[in-house]
């Protein structure tokens, strides 16, 4: 089996983070940040190659930073999202300068990962370490077939203090993925958290709910499935919604999945998520990073 490659999805712009890059906010006093311990643990686990999926906007700022800083100690790969890399005859708004969303990047980057098994996660999530080995575990298991893997989390370790956040709720049976449903604007509560539903009510969801942090292992077999979901469904969406349409991964997932064309096991996870999704998540996260240090999870100097 050829080795798995880690695909990291940076090319998003945090528009809710104050319009900056938000991977690329030192979140320590080393001046690294969030996706440097996402490599680091990658590694650990047995991660020798990593894909950077950016824009070329942000190419310079993001090999002087953190491409330097991971380079000497892994393989680096980078692959481009760019609104220009559309099916012939596409044609979008001069407005338009959102991404396409993460269908779209993992297209834009089949080529870098050529052919390999490779995992996928966000940028600016910090997935903990028993992610990647779970991650790792699964892409090197020849019995795994053309099976994929979802990383499952609990709702409730996933959840920021600041405002609201976007988690994919997973229908789990027998450790299979049968049914993901992208939920919007999950707000913490006294009891677990809600979210606002498209008829305008609140819905519940209890602690313990699982969810995907976009924190996948594929095969390379999925790239057909998310091609034609991509091709399919890109005239209509951008019809409707020409400036802000996105093809999401999770969907695109469900959509294989629902078909018949795709078989996801759930591993799941105790780990706790942190990223900087709001300016004021960024000191929590700093003290997280202190403690995860002070427990020996990492050294004082990440990169020695």
């Amino acid at each position: 089996m050829k080795k798995p490659v880690l695909a990291i999805l940076a090319a998003g712009m945090g528009s809710r983070y104050g319009g900056g890059i938000k991977q690329m906010d030192p979140i320590d006093s080393e001046g690294c940040f969030i996706i440097d311990y996402s490599v680091y643990d990658a590694m650990r686990a047995g991660f020798e190659e990593v894909v950077f999926i950016i824009k070329h906007a942000i190419e310079a700022d993001f090999k002087a930073t953190i491409g330097a800083r991971v380079a000497p100690h892994i393989k680096v790969s980078y692959a481009f999202q760019e609104l220009s890399m559309l099916p012939e005859g596409t044609v979008l708004s001069p407005d338009r300068v959102k991404p396409l969303g993460t269908t779209h990047a993992l297209l834009c980057a089949e080529e870098a990962i050529a052919g390999r098994p490779f995992a996928v996660i966000n940028a600016d999530d910090y997935y903990g370490p028993e992610a990647f080995r779970l991650l790792y575990d699964f892409l090197t298991d020849d019995a795994s077939k053309e099976d994929h893997i979802a990383v499952g989390y609990l709702l409730e370790n996933t959840l920021t203090d600041h405002g609201a956040v976007n988690r994919g709720e997973c229908i789990v049976e027998n450790g299979l993925l049968t049914h993901i449903s992208e939920r919007l604007g999950i707000r913490k509560t006294a009891e677990g958290a809600e979210y606002v539903n498209e008829q305008g009510e609140a819905v519940f969801m209890p602690q313990g709910t699982t969810v995907s942090m976009n924190c996948w292992g594929f095969k390379p077999s999925l790239f057909p499935l998310l091609r034609e979901r991509f091709e399919k469904n890109l005239q209509a969406g951008l019809a409707a919604n020409p400036l802000k349409y996105e093809d999401l991964l999770p969907n695109a997932v469900c959509e294989g999945i629902l078909a018949g064309k795709a078989r996801v096991q759930v591993k799941p996870t105790k780990e706790s998520w942190f990223g900087v999704t709001y300016q004021e998540d960024k000191p929590k996260v700093m003290e997280s990073i202190r403690s995860l240090k002070a427990a020996g999870v990492y050294g004082d100097k990440l990169w020695q």
